[in-house]
């Protein structure tokens, strides 16, 4: 029986394709073999002996402690593309609202609230501070073009505006989902000095953080629109506010609040609302438990952050399933005590992510004892058997 700990509240579509014959699953289970995780923090967490996997229902796992994990041999999943659509609309909406001055227009006419007949012809005498600009035939630029940011491009370009979309890992699943309308462009460059209106769509890294700052606005046009509902460390938020206040940004729409920027003028924030759809969490639950779930059956690895994707079918006696560090020799000690033991190595896959690395071997004979000899093998993190 394997037991799964819920650290915030999993759809129901999700948790009931857990087969109760071989699973148990609530908030309150010790030492788990997975996790199922939405928002809640991992970081002061203790990584139980028996924990195999934490799955993230949702793309972003700033809340797991990924390092951690790997040294444990914890293999970290999410679910890209499971909140693409529920974002992609709301995006959409974004756009709107950054042109046609919604938010402000909604908020003054309830300034007119007990007018009375006077209403109607205060209507008509305001409404000309909040004139906004369509968007057909406006130029947008995509930064990155992962699940989310081809639906955004595809979509943009069906409303009739000019798409530009920049991503230098574009992979071939995403490319042949991009519309031929898109512009495709080599850098960001290209993006800032020609875009009405930019959007962003990349993780938060060491080397995307704070990638908006002043020198990339300043190379903006002065009338653009910046959308930010990727991560907040992408933006040098100084940085736009200075551009706000000194006319070089007309708008900047985001899904992450701060202090500095609720309810200044020429910001629309928005309480992190991109995946909050019951669609999109009804699919990031269905992901995850079936990530984890074949995970733990078969030892396959897909959609995991620490560790590559494997696929690999059980045809002999057992799967031996070996996360180790990506470091020259690791192999070799692997397969010496296997061959050692008496078994078969009947096929073999290897694949590393950056400083890790899982290797999976079909045998054929008697399992029995070699995990603890693997697991005795210098640089190995995680060992199991699955027969």
């Amino acid at each position: 029986m394997y037991n799964i700990q819920t650290l915030n509240k999993i759809a129901a579509c999700g948790t009931d394709l857990l087969d109760k014959s071989k699973y148990t699953f609530g908030d309150d289970i010790a030492n788990p073999d997975a996790i199922l995780v939405r928002s809640a923090a991992m970081h002061d967490m203790e990584l139980g002996s028996n924990l195999l996997a934490i799955a993230r229902a949702g793309a972003g796992v700033n809340n797991i402690p990924i390092d951690k994990c790997s040294e444990k041999g914890v293999v970290v999943f999410n679910t890209p593309g499971a909140n693409a659509n529920a974002v992609k609309e709301l995006i959409i909406c974004a756009l709107l609202l950054s042109s046609r001055k919604i938010p402000a227009s909604m908020e003054w006419i309830k300034t007119l609230k007990g007018k009375g007949d006077e209403v109607g012809k205060l209507v008509e005498k305001g409404k000309s501070q909040f004139v906004g600009p369509e968007i057909m035939g406006k130029k947008l630029g995509v930064i990155g073009l992962g699940a989310i940011g081809v639906l955004v491009a595809n979509a943009a370009a069906a409303l009739g505006m000019e798409v530009y979309g920049a991503d230098p890992f574009l992979n071939v699943e995403h490319a042949l989902k991009l519309s031929g309308k898109v512009h495709y462009v080599k850098s960001n460059k290209e993006i800032f000095e020609q875009c009405d209106y930019i959007t962003l769509h990349v993780p938060a890294t060491a080397e995307t953080k704070g990638m908006i700052n002043a020198e990339a606005i300043a190379s903006m046009k002065k009338s653009v629109r910046l959308l930010n509902f990727s991560r907040d460390a992408l933006v040098d938020e100084a940085a736009v506010i200075n551009a706000l206040e000194n006319g070089g940004m007309a708008c900047y729409v985001t899904d992450f609040a701060t202090d500095a920027l609720i309810g200044h003028e020429n910001v629309i924030t928005l309480p992190h609302l991109g995946a909050s759809t019951p669609e999109s969490e009804d699919n990031c639950a269905v992901m995850a438990v079936k990530e984890v779930v074949d995970y733990i059956e078969n030892g396959n690895i897909m959609n995991s952050v620490n560790l590559p994707n494997m696929e690999m079918a059980i045809t002999g006696s057992a799967k031996i399933c070996v996360i180790h560090k990506n470091v020259e020799g690791v192999i070799n000690n692997i397969t010496a005590p296997i061959s050692a033991a008496g078994m078969n190595i009947e096929n073999m896959q290897s694949k590393s992510k950056k400083d890790y690395a899982y290797t999976c071997l079909d045998v054929k004979g008697d399992p029995a004892g070699i995990e603890d000899k693997l697991k005795a093998v210098e640089n190995v993190v995680g060992v199991r058997v699955i027969k």
